[in-house]
């Protein structure tokens, strides 16, 4: 009997995007099913590996990440060499760390310097990954485009604010861009949008979504990466078509648990906590889509790369070879760090110890023996008669009986106000409890539809945006038929030409012409 599996059908695919030029050249993308679903769709390209290369020296990385450069740390170019004929990686990804106002502060002209070297030293594809400050940024990355023309370099974090400057270079020098928003599927789509208004090719374009190192921060990147898949996948939005880019490297090794020594034995060797931690998120944003993942440390890459290869091609993972530690091994001394175990047994808790039973001394046995005789001769003795009591003795006697019996009533009637006071006691704390539990479940129930109601309002701001884009698209897709219709029109017609009196470079008349549109607008 066969087994007939569901198949989800998709209404959309990722666009193939290639990186670099000739020889260089990397294709990325090109899925139509989500990611690793052969079973569904097809996956052509697999998912690349790139290392992180500093233009300057890193000054707090660990021990575990410096060793395997620390004879070429100094030095970009040979750095990447290594990266590429040593640790295998796909593409090379350059951090401009020294352009940071708030570090070195490098010029557009020294970093453009050093993208040209390392450009030249590597067979691979290169990007270049600024420092998220968008003005100086925009003034790096427009230089970088400017000396680097034709090389086909991924540029970015590009953004909202600096997105009209790279991007027209990057138009203008022919080169690809890195889209970036904080950690919201609808801001990833409005860089998008603006960079296409602004004439880029969506096909020279990837994503990037902002990575999180660990906990929430990976958590809430990996929602937003589903979330971008699903869109451009199961609801066809054109916009969100492109590879997702991870920046994973950088993140993870700079969280404290990676950097931390021998302190708390109780994290395990530092060296291999660190590509542990890096492995376990390179395969994490694997599955929620990643196409380009940049790593730092050699033994993370050679350990994802075998994922790779084992979820694209099947095989055993019984083969990939240990951890290779550069650095001497630690002792951790776990011993000291556990507590003390509790060997009581739990039924046994709360019984008090038994008591230690007393033996009778043994001499003291025949004096025991003689004292009986006389008891017994006291048995044999008749009791004399008691003498009668007096008047005065009787009286006393019922004092004594009253106040007794006083006494006793004292005590009984102080025992029913005790027991009477403790009823009340539990009585208010049950009622007290039952109040708590009745507020307790107001309040979730309150909270609920809190919820529900915002859920509904977004569901319905979430249709209300969807029409608005759909309104403008069907806008822009009528304005791009009458200008075609316009220039089929005009196509026959000999325009006459004059030299400009004022000679201009490309990028200049393409920021004019970027200026005159939106001020029209």
């Amino acid at each position: 009997m066969g087994l007939d599996i569901y198949k989800e059908s998709y209404a959309g695919g990722i666009k193939e995007i290639t990186l670099g030029k000739g020889d260089k050249a990397v294709t990325v993308g090109g899925e139509t099913s989500y990611p690793f679903y052969g079973f569904e769709g097809e996956m052509p390209q697999k998912p690349r590996i790139a290392m992180e290369v500093w233009d300057m020296t890193p000054e707090d990385w660990p021990d575990a990440a410096v060793a395997p450069f620390k004879d070429v740390i100094s030095d970009p170019a040979a750095w990447a060499k290594k990266c590429v004929d040593d640790y295998g990686a796909d593409l090379i990804v350059l951090q401009l760390k020294s352009t940071d106002p708030n570090g070195k502060n490098a010029g557009p002209d020294e970093a453009a310097a050093i993208t040209k070297k390392v450009a030249d030293a590597i067979n691979v594809p290169l990007i270049i990954w600024g420092t998220a400050n968008v003005q100086k940024d925009e003034e790096v990355l427009k230089k970088i485009a400017e000396e680097c023309q034709g090389e086909n370099l991924t540029l970015g974090p590009v953004e909202d604010k600096n997105h009209k400057g790279i991007g027209a270079a990057a138009m203008g020098y022919g080169h690809t861009l890195i889209s970036s928003s904080p950690i919201d599927v609808n801001l990833a789509k409005q860089v998008n949008i603006l960079l296409e208004n602004l004439g880029v090719p969506m096909n020279k374009v990837v994503i990037d979504p902002t990575t999180g190192g660990l906990g929430y921060g990976m958590e809430y990147s990996f929602s937003v990466m589903e979330r971008i898949r699903m869109a451009a996948m199961s609801q066809g939005d054109d916009k969100l078509q492109m590879p997702l880019v991870n920046n994973l490297g950088n993140e993870i090794w700079k969280c404290k648990e990676a950097k931390m020594g021998t302190e708390d034995p109780t994290i395990g060797d530092p060296e291999r906590r660190g590509i542990l931690m890096e492995a376990v998120g390179a395969v994490t944003y694997l599955l929620a889509g990643s196409d380009i993942l940049i790593l730092r440390h050699p033994e993370a890459v050679r350990l994802v790369k075998a994922f790779i290869a084992l979820m694209m091609d099947g095989g055993d993972a019984k083969g990939i070879a240990a951890i290779d530690k550069k650095l001497d091994d630690v002792d951790l001394d776990l011993a000291s760090a556990a507590p003390e175990p509790d060997l009581t047994i739990e039924e046994e808790k709360g019984k008090p110890a038994p008591a230690a039973k007393k033996a009778a001394p043994a001499k003291e046995a025949a004096p025991a023996k003689e004292a009986a005789k006389p008891a017994a001769a006291k048995k044999e003795e008749k009791p004399a008669p008691a003498p009668k009591a007096s008047v005065e003795e009787v009286k006393e006697k019922g004092k004594v009986a009253d106040a007794k019996e006083a006494e006793e009533q004292a005590q009984a009637k102080a025992e029913a106000e005790a027991k009477a006071k403790q009823e009340a006691e539990e009585k208010t704390k049950k009622e007290a409890e039952a109040k708590k539990a009745a507020e307790e479940k107001s309040k979730k129930e309150a909270e609920e539809k809190a919820v529900r109601e915002a859920e509904e309002k977004e569901k319905a701001e979430a249709a209300k945006r969807e029409a608005d884009e759909e309104k403008i698209r069907q806008k822009r897709a009528a304005e791009r038929e009458k200008r075609a219709a316009q220039r089929q029109n005009a196509a026959g017609e000999e325009v006459p030409k004059t030299v400009a009196a004022e000679q201009k470079s490309h990028l200049d008349k393409i920021l004019e012409k970027l200026d005159r549109i939106h001020r029209r607008a």
